[in-house]
């Protein structure tokens, strides 16, 4: 078990109310990380994360945004900063998807798909890697999809498949440009994980991805001594390679 100690930084995950967000937020918690929960409407789920990483032992801070909308997130990072201190590890995990033929994906459907999986991460970084740079340390994995940087495409949710193949590429490009700082940037790929919706006929290793996969994929990125190891996508698939879509 990868259980790095955590103790004194500050972790954000984006989207933490619920399902994986909310897994992965309590999984640096258990690291010794204060954490800041971060939600857009389900503000009572938040509320019962953030106790449940109190009950470990570490502080918590619960804050509302729309992590598409830049003054949002600079007022996310504000608060976080105020209560707890700077983000030392940001996690972005929002994303919405759209799983219907691209046909009948209407502008505005598109527009959240591309902004909320996409958009935001950039606006998240860009938020938090001025103050990494400053103080020579970060940690940064974004959430992307299995298959996206194998070409991955689809007429159904193909806005989806776009934004993660971009998420990847934006994580490397950000790789490369924190090479003289003791930041790094990386992403972690499910396929199918077990709060899934739907599940495919087959899958691999006869089950979905389980939250402690991906946990353990965020927090071997997140271990201070892992500083060589940036721009790299692990994906949490089970070896699943998509022969037709």
């Amino acid at each position: 078990m990868i259980s790095p100690d955590l103790s004194g930084r500050v972790g954000l995950v984006t989207g933490s109310a619920k399902g994986v967000g909310r897994e992965l937020l309590l999984s640096l918690a258990d690291c010794g990380a204060d954490v800041a929960i971060h939600y857009r409407t389900s503000d009572g789920a938040a509320e019962e994360v953030a106790e449940a990483a109190r009950e470990r032992g570490v502080d918590a801070a619960v804050v509302q945004a729309d992590v598409t909308d830049p003054d949002d997130v600079d007022g996310l990072f504000d608060a976080v900063e105020a209560g707890l201190g700077r983000v030392d590890a940001l996690v972005n995990n929002v994303g919405a998807f759209a799983p219907r033929h691209w046909t009948e994906i209407d502008p505005e459907t598109w527009a959240t798909v591309m902004d909320t999986n996409l958009t935001a991460t950039y606006l998240c970084c860009r938020r938090a890697l001025p103050t990494m740079r400053e103080v020579g340390f970060g940690r940064i994995v974004n959430v992307g999809y299995a298959s996206s940087e194998k070409g991955l495409v689809s007429p159904k949710n193909f806005p989806y498949f776009a934004a993660k193949a971009g998420v990847l590429m934006f994580t490397r490009m950000l790789a490369a440009d924190t090479q003289d700082v003791d930041v790094t940037v990386n992403a972690v790929s499910p396929y199918v994980v077990e709060n899934s919706d739907e599940f495919p006929e087959e899958l691999p290793r006869d089950r979905p991805a389980d939250f402690e996969d991906m946990a353990q994929s965020m927090l071997f990125f997140l271990e201070e001594d892992s500083d060589y190891i940036s721009g790299q996508n692990v994906e949490v698939s089970g070896g699943w390679l998509p022969e037709r879509v």
